[in-house]
């Protein structure tokens, strides 16, 4: 008797075991894949603070680390003179601080205290420039701010009239160092604060780590600095730029008024008497002292000269300086780098997810069963069953007692 019941029993319990299972399995996941870089790290800062963009809230840039030391070489780290060994030495200047390169290979032909912080005066004019240069469309007409026409220091001396494109005042910006040009350039940028931020984050990419602009003129304020270094990969950067190149060259110019025009000239005095002078930008204050970028070309290829924190007349010393760089270059073992700014980090690729592949029991099975398992209804029916089941196994139970 027993055994006639129980296979009633154990096809039920075999039932139950099988709709008791998944009815598919799932395949596994492909990996994500690995974010793109970002770009190379930053090589280390010289200076003695971080920087903070002025105008913001943001917090200090974060010091960037290179394996090898000072931004170009561990060389330019040092403090004193810095000469090719086997070489003739290059001339003696006042200024505190130098470099010359080879602005072709980037090769630095000599230095002295590179990386020293100083105050810039007009020649951060040369960020100013390279920043905004591509940002205002040189025919914009622009009427300067009261601000802007007051501002101290040398000027142009602008009107409150919109007598002026944006290339009139970067012509005077480079040519009369205009501290109006600079804020009216930067007020017509979306304002000052704007333009600071995009200045220090130029000098960022450049890897001119060492320069801080608080004011877009170079006018003296606590925190502002630069460095001969710098001064010189911002030059090398801007005579990569056509208009940049020919507005820091112009000897002469004619500059609007409301009657007319007024001719102004450069400042730059190597322009009229050193062969070949490309030109840049030369600056002076009282606290900063004289400091001055250039470049000269001959027989195809460039030097540049930037010296910082000189007490006197240097125009002279600025000349022998390049001269002996023009003799060096392809000569000397250089004794470090003007580096190339930081790349561009590439976009991160977008890789479509593959589609999930599920093993299904019958099409409709699987259309009807979510991911997690058999779908609530599944679960009902095999109560039912079971249910079911049971009561007829207890009716058939009562009616064989009956009988027997």
């Amino acid at each position: 008797m027993g055994m006639r019941h129980a296979a009633p029993a154990g096809a039920l319990i075999a039932a139950t075991a099988f709709l008791g299972v998944p009815a598919h399995a799932e395949a596994a996941s492909p990996a994500a894949p690995a974010r793109a870089s970002s770009g190379p790290a930053a090589p280390a800062r010289t200076g003695d603070a971080q920087v903070t963009a002025a105008g913001t809230d943001s917090a200090p840039v974060a010091p960037a680390r290179a394996e090898n030391g000072p931004v170009g070489g561990a060389d330019l780290g040092r403090h004193g003179v810095i000469a090719p060994l086997g070489a003739k030495a290059p001339p003696k200047t006042a200024a505190r601080s130098y470099v010359i390169a080879d602005a072709d290979t980037g090769e630095v032909l000599a230095a002295k205290d590179p990386h020293g912080r100083f105050l810039p005066a007009s020649t951060l004019k040369t960020l100013t420039a390279l920043t905004l240069i591509p940002k205002i469309d040189k025919k914009l007409k622009i009427r300067p701010s009261l601000n802007a026409v007051n501002q101290e220091g040398s000027a142009v001396g602008l009107v409150a009239k919109p007598l002026y494109t944006a290339e009139d005042l970067f012509k005077a910006l480079m040519l009369v160092s205009g501290n109006d040009c600079a804020m009216a350039l930067a007020e017509a940028n979306g304002g000052l604060d704007k333009t600071l931020r995009e200045m220090n984050a130029e000098a960022k990419r450049l890897q001119a780590y060492d320069t801080v602009a608080k004011t877009p003129s170079g006018l003296d304020k606590p925190g502002q600095s630069s460095s001969a270094y710098d001064l010189a990969l911002i030059a090398r950067a801007g005579l990569a730029d056509r208009d940049f190149r020919r507005y820091v060259s112009l000897k002469t110019d004619k500059f609007p008024a409301p009657k007319g025009y007024y001719e102004i000239g450069n400042h730059n005095r190597l322009l009229w008497r050193y062969p070949g002078m490309i030109g840049v930008k030369n600056g002076w204050t009282t606290k900063a002292l004289g400091s001055f970028v250039g470049a000269a070309r001959r027989d195809g290829h460039t030097i540049i000269v930037s010296i910082m924190r000189h007490d006197g007349y240097f125009w002279d010393e600025v000349a022998k300086l390049l001269d002996w760089g023009f003799s060096a270059r392809g000569r000397v073992t250089p004794v470090g780098r003007l580096v190339d700014p930081v790349p561009e980090a590439a976009p991160t690729p977008v890789v479509p997810a593959a589609p999930q592949v599920r093993a299904s029991a019958t099409p409709a099975a699987a259309a009807r069963e979510p991911a997690g398992g058999p779908s609530p209804v599944v679960w009902y029916a095999l109560g039912a069953v079971l249910l079911g089941g049971t009561t007829w196994l207890v009716y058939g139970l009562r009616r064989r007692r009956r009988a027997d």
